[in-house]
């Protein structure tokens, strides 16, 4: 039966007005970094730039140890990232396919962690980092930031490893595969969309983490992007052209690998087939 017309208007109503809720302080972000310092102060507020410019990028840009900290972010992300992949992909395999004593304690105490906030443990990564005399080292910020996104990568993995169907490695071992054979031939392309969606959430929370360099990474040079945009403010003062410069120059890795992964994990849902 065909709905009622308001019953078709009211979703489509609240996801518009969602939809501009969460678009319009981005919009007001990227259109104030391109606007001139008179459109900016003005009392009337200007929705579109009227003369675009580039300054408060170049602002920012030049801003001291912009780009060690670029360097800096992306090295512990994409390690961390990377770490989390492989050992979640190891740990996933184990708990969906064998049958070993403490699966389930395993699978609960996955669960507790990723429950468990971050926030209450950052005084003991604190006095762990520092017994370990590795304050103001990107190696323990690292470390931990792959153990934050390591519960969240294992549950989802278990989930796409346990929808992949035994018979598919059964079928390769018959065939004369070793069962890591099967699994990296037959198993792992099939993963795709699974590793592209945990790859994404992984790459976002290592990249936008605030609390823990704050607190272990006191030096500038071993610090990362998102305590340098908290400076950002103090050390430009009132350049709100300048300052949304720099936010929105540290959304565009995220946006950019969105877009990667994204198109990728959307092809991997029908690059595997099975044919009956």
């Amino acid at each position: 039966m065909r709905r009622s017309l308001p019953a078709r208007v009211w979703p489509n109503a609240t996801a518009l007005v969602l939809f501009v809720a969460f678009a319009f302080p981005v919009y007001w972000m990227v259109s104030t970094a391109f606007k001139p310092n008179r459109d900016i102060i003005s009392e009337t507020p200007v929705w579109f730039p009227t003369d675009a410019t580039l300054d408060h990028f170049s602002t920012a840009v030049r801003a001291d140890g912009f780009w060690t900290l670029v360097g800096n972010s992306f090295t512990v992300t994409v390690v961390a990232v990377l770490l989390s992949l492989v050992i979640a992909l190891l740990a996933s395999f184990a708990v969906a396919r064998m049958r070993f004593r403490g699966r389930r304690g395993f699978v609960l105490a996955v669960m507790v962690a990723q429950m468990a906030p971050w926030e209450v443990m950052t005084i003991a990564i604190y006095m762990i980092t520092r017994d370990a005399d590795l304050l103001n080292s990107l190696v323990p910020l690292t470390f931990f930031y792959m153990i934050m996104v390591l519960p969240f990568t294992i549950w989802t993995l278990r989930g796409f490893i346990a929808a992949v169907p035994k018979e598919l490695e059964e079928s390769a071992m018959v065939d004369g595969c070793t069962r890591t054979q099967a699994f990296l031939k037959v198993v792992f392309p099939l993963l795709a969309p699974g590793l592209m969606a945990t790859s994404l959430f992984g790459f976002i929370t290592a990249w936008n983490e605030f609390p823990l360099v704050l607190i272990l990474n006191k030096q500038a040079d071993h610090q990362t992007l998102p305590l340098w945009l908290s400076q950002f403010q103090t050390a430009f003062g009132d350049d709100w052209g300048a300052t949304m410069a720099a936010s929105s120059l540290f959304t565009v890795p995220v946006l950019i690998v969105f877009l990667i992964l994204q198109r990728k994990a959307v092809g991997g849902l029908t690059s595997g087939a099975v044919k009956g």
